[in-house]
Order: C-alpha cells, then structure tokens, then sequence
C-alpha cells in the first residue's frame, strides 16, 4: 500500500517579503546618487563615501532581517560579513577578523562562567535561596530577581551578570511551569533581565567598558576628570529608577499568569536542603569566578593590571575549568553558537560604521539640527541619538561618535559638558529595542521565552520610560544633586 503523498510546504510570503525587503534596502542605498556632505558647526565636512553607503545598507539589511527573524540571527551576522565583503565595503581580512574580536571572546567567557554554575549546582542553590526568602509571590519574584541582578552590576560587567542570572532564572521557571514551557512569567522574567542588567550596568564602572572610554574623551575634550565614585553618584538612583520602572513594566506588559505559587517557599526549603553542603566543584568555581571578578575590579584602581586584557582575564576561567574538568569536551558542543555570531555580526557592522565614517557622518547631521534648539532640547536629541545608535552598534562606539560631537556643539548654547557625558552614558547603557544592542539581550533570547519581536515592542515602551527618566534627571533631579548644566 503506498502511502499518500506529503502536501506541499505553503510558501511563507511574509518572510520573502521582509528578506527581499532587507536586500532591496541594501542595494538602493549601496547604489544611490552621492548624498549631502554632513557638515560641523565650525564648518569641518564629513562626506559619506560608497563604502560609508555600503555601511547603511548593510545596518538596514541586518535590521529587516533580525526584527522579522527571516533567518537565524546567526545566520543574518555572517550575512553581514559576506555583503561587506562582496561589495568591496571593507576588506574581507578585517570583515571576518571582527568576527574574533575580544569582545566577541568576553561573551564566550561569559556564557561558559554560566554553564559551570548550571552544571555545578550553584544555580540552582542560588535560586532556592532566592525563593525562600522573596516567598511564593510571582511579583516578588520579578523584583527578587532584578535587584539583584543589579546589585552584582556595581562589581562585575552586565555581560558577566546576564551569563550568571540567566540558569538561575531557568531554575525558577522550571519550578514554575517545567523547562520547556513558553510563559508569560518566563518572558517577562528574562526580557526584564536583560533591561535591568543594562539599567545597573550605568551605575558603576565596572559595570561596563564604555564608561572609561567616555571619561577619557571627556578629559581630553573638556580639560576635566570624573572620579570613579562621582560617575557613581549621579547614575545610582538613575540605575535603580530604571530598575524599578522596568519592573513596573513587565507586571503590565508579561503579568504572570498566576499571583502566587503555593507551595513555592517551603518546596524551595526542601530542595535547598536535599542538595546538601557544598560541594567541591561548586566550591572550586566560586573560588575561580571571584578570582576573575576580583582582578576586573581591580582594574579601575590599578593602572599595571589595566593594561591586562579583560577578555583574556575572562577566557583563564574558561582554561581553569576544563584544567580541573568541571567541564568536559560535551559542555563546548552545548555553547549557543548562535548568541555568538550574533555578536560576531554585531561587531562587524559597528565597526563598518565605524571605519567607513557613516557613524560619524549620521552624528553630525543628527546633533547640527539642534545646533540653535533650546539647551534641554539639544540634550535629550544627544540621549536620543545615543539611544537609537546603540541598539546597532558597540555602545562605546556610538559614544565615541557623538560625545566629541556633541561637546563641540554645547558651547554655542551654553550647555555644561558635564551634562552632555552623562545624559550619553544613561541611554548608551540601556539598548531595549534589538538582541544586538547588548550582550544581556541575547543571552536572554537563549531561553526562547519570547521572540524579537515582542523583545523590540517591549524595548520601544522600555524606551519611552526611559527618555522620560533621562528628562527628569536633566531637567530636575541632577541640578538638585549639584550637576552644572548650564554654563
């Protein structure tokens, strides 16, 4: 008897549109007539070259195809490679040498920090601890977990911390509704995690690299220093604001589907318990984890050890524990290698942008429109700009595009240069809209509890809240605190 014959796969229109949509992007503005220099206040021009074109295209082809997930995001960064190098926008050495940059490297250390603490059962023995003190309500639960996601912020990298919450918030899922299952719950308690480790990641500098980028381009710039504990000072309620709204956020928008978990308090107590002391594994990992955080820290306080490479610090973790076999050769073949050349990809383009001066070229044509506006005005188009840029590109980079801009500009209007850094520095932080903005986003994407999509939806209103801080902070609260904002 033969079996009856498969129906045919239906052709899905839509993802054809939006994978044409993003080509057509590309090569419309690849090969359109030269645009308009872009040109400074003090009459400098910056011209946008083929490969600056070349530079837009690709930045819109990745943005279509990522937002509407056409392809794996994985697959859409080596995209971004390849169209770079089949149109002579940069060389193909450069092009796939990004694709190994050390900061690529820092997320695999990351995500591997992470594996061991699944593996060991320090996750899971966080979590229970973290349950039977927040008790059995899913609210609780939320804020349990942000705050202290944005604890560790203030002494370790938001990449490091998202690496770390994220099997800690597996365990709680899974006591909430089972490891496979798509909740409400699970995507509000990973998207808010990704927002809140880049809201804490502001308030410190250890929390992320682009803070002592900025301070270095403040310094030479405007002739003054920002000490490590004044940059803390003026984020610290900023973060935590921040913190608090974005948990405000995720009871509206992903309100779990249950208030309470009976049971949930006591069961955490008993599961604690069975897991016995610690053992020598998760013993050895903590010793070796704090040993790496312990030598980031110290980074910012002694100039010798600043000289060490902070991916290079990352990845001896990953050396020491496949020395002392808490890993095995399994453990590497379960490493998201997807989240990876998303960054990878993410990498390339911010550095196309960056080398081709279309970065540049689009900052100076976005703050010159401001150049006669209102002071509070040209403030929030800086935070704004900022904010747009850095859901695309490395956040140190779009720093490193606008600030100089922008304090070139802030003397004509009588703005104070402190204000400028860091209205900057508060949006750079918080990229809420693509998975490439920050490396906490796509570690949270790892736990397909939502898609990218509902993540740039939710990043959109996550963003509002967010200008809609950076206005109070400028207008009110940082003049209150002692910040010069006018000249």
């Amino acid at each position: 008897m033969m079996s009856a014959s498969r129906a045919p796969d239906k052709t899905d229109w839509k993802r054809w549109f939006f994978l044409l949509l993003g080509v057509g992007l590309f090569l419309g503005t690849y090969y359109s007539s030269p645009w308009p220099d872009a040109v400074d206040p003090v009459g400098k021009h910056f011209v946008l070259s083929r490969e600056g074109k070349g530079a837009l295209g690709v930045f819109l082809l990745a943005a279509t195809w990522w937002i509407f997930e056409v392809l794996p995001i994985g697959i859409t960064s080596l995209a971004i490679g390849v169209f770079q190098t089949l149109f002579f926008i940069r060389p193909a050495k450069e092009v796939f040498g990004n694709f190994m940059d050390p900061s690529v490297l820092f997320i695999f250390g990351s995500i591997v920090i992470g594996q061991v603490c699944t593996k060991t059962g320090l996750t899971r023995r966080m979590a229970y601890l973290m349950l039977s003190v927040v008790g059995e309500r899913t609210s609780m639960i939320y804020l349990g977990s942000f705050a202290v996601t944005v604890l560790l912020t203030h002494i370790m990298a938001h990449t490091a911390v998202a690496a770390t919450i994220f099997p800690l918030l597996v365990a709680i899922h899974t006591l909430y509704e089972g490891y496979e299952a798509k909740t409400r719950f699970g995507k509000g308690l990973f998207i808010g995690m990704a927002y809140v480790a880049g809201a804490g990641s502001i308030i410190s500098l250890l929390g992320a690299a682009r803070g002592a980028v900025a301070i270095g381009f403040f310094r030479d710039i405007a002739g003054r220093n920002i000490s490590f504990f004044e940059y803390s000072y003026y984020f610290f309620p900023i973060g935590w604001l921040m913190m608090l709204l974005i948990w405000g956020l995720m009871m509206v928008v992903c309100k779990p589907e249950r208030a309470t978990i009976p049971g949930l308090k006591q069961k955490a107590k008993e599961l604690l318990k069975e897991m016995g002391p610690t053992s020598g594994h998760e013993r050895t990992a903590v010793l070796v984890i704090l040993a790496c955080v312990g030598m980031l820290a110290l980074q910012s306080f002694f100039p010798a050890l600043g000289k060490l490479n902070k991916s290079a610090i990352l990845i001896v973790t990953t050396l020491l524990f496949y020395v002392i076999k808490i890993l095995d050769i399994t453990d590497l073949e379960e490493i998201p290698w997807n989240i990876i050349l998303l960054f990878s990809g993410a990498m390339s383009m911010g550095l196309c942008l960056w080398e081709t001066e279309a970065a540049k070229w689009l900052a100076v044509n976005w703050l010159t429109i401001f150049k006669k506006a209102n002071w509070f005005v040209f403030v929030m188009s800086i935070g704004f700009f900022v904010m747009v840029m850095t859901n695309f590109i490395m956040n140190v980079a779009a720093i490193a595009i606008s600030l100089p801009v922008a304090l070139v500009v802030a003397p004509y209007l009588g703005v104070a240069p402190e204000v400028i850094f860091y209205a900057a520095l508060v949006t750079a932080g918080m990229p809420f809209m693509l998975l490439i903005g920050a490396a906490p986003n796509a570690i949270a994407y790892n736990s397909k509890q939502f898609t990218t999509q509902e993540f740039f939806i939710y990043g959109l209103l996550a963003s509002i809240i967010l200008m809609g801080v950076l206005a109070f902070a400028v207008y009110f609260l940082w003049p209150l605190m002692g910040m010069p904002v006018k000249l």
